[in-house]
């Protein structure tokens, strides 16, 4: 399995795991950036593949993926809760946070934050297709962080979804930016908002 374990010099007990999207993998830069940011604030971080890109290393998840990289996800929370005796955060890009919150919903209690970034609300152009129908099983604090040129959402789209959720939700809008976050321009204001907007 292809993961990066980022320790802190002076590391606190919090554990922050970290996915990728659909066409991507865990060495995407926006994930590098955001768990060496995270780390250097005192939280260790985990990056790693989601199953399916550890069987395929180009391309996006075959059909009937979900279950199989769910099961991904929840075997590197229980190795990481071998590892820490603090928080345990989840986070994931687009496809990767949505299976994040897809296991939350479903096992309430499994970790105690998510971060999820631009989550993939609907296909772009096909706005009636939305992912939300676990949104009202989700017992977890959530932070959102979504560009406001993202393809795959609107802002006030994904403030209409979040009210679905009953766990304390915050949405961290990044001005200008799209369905990959980061530019060259913004990342290291992104990466000191979304840490501090995280971090509590």
């Amino acid at each position: 399995m292809n993961s990066h374990l980022h320790i802190p010099t002076d590391p606190g007990s919090d554990c922050l795991i970290l996915t990728h999207g659909a066409g991507a993998n865990c060495d995407t830069p926006l994930l590098i950036a955001l768990a060496d940011a995270f780390c250097a604030s005192g939280m260790t971080v985990l990056r790693f593949d989601l199953p399916f890109r550890q069987l395929r290393s180009h391309g996006p998840p075959p059909r009937g993926s979900a279950e199989r990289d769910q099961q991904g996800i929840r075997e590197a929370v229980a190795t990481m809760r071998q590892q820490t005796s603090g928080r345990l955060f989840l986070g994931g890009h687009s496809y990767g946070g949505r299976q994040a919150s897809m296991l939350a919903a479903a096992e309430p209690g499994l970790i105690d934050r998510l971060l999820l970034l631009s989550y993939p609300l609907h296909p772009p152009r096909r706005p009636d297709e939305l992912r939300t129908g676990h949104f009202p099983e989700l017992k977890t604090p959530a932070l959102f962080v979504h560009g406001t040129r993202d393809g795959f959402g609107s802002t006030d789209e994904v403030i209409a979804a979040l009210r679905l959720i009953p766990a304390r939700t915050e949405l961290l809008e990044i001005a200008g930016a799209g369905h990959e976050l980061m530019t060259k321009s913004n990342r290291q204001e992104l990466l000191n908002v979304v840490v501090e907007a995280f971090r509590f």
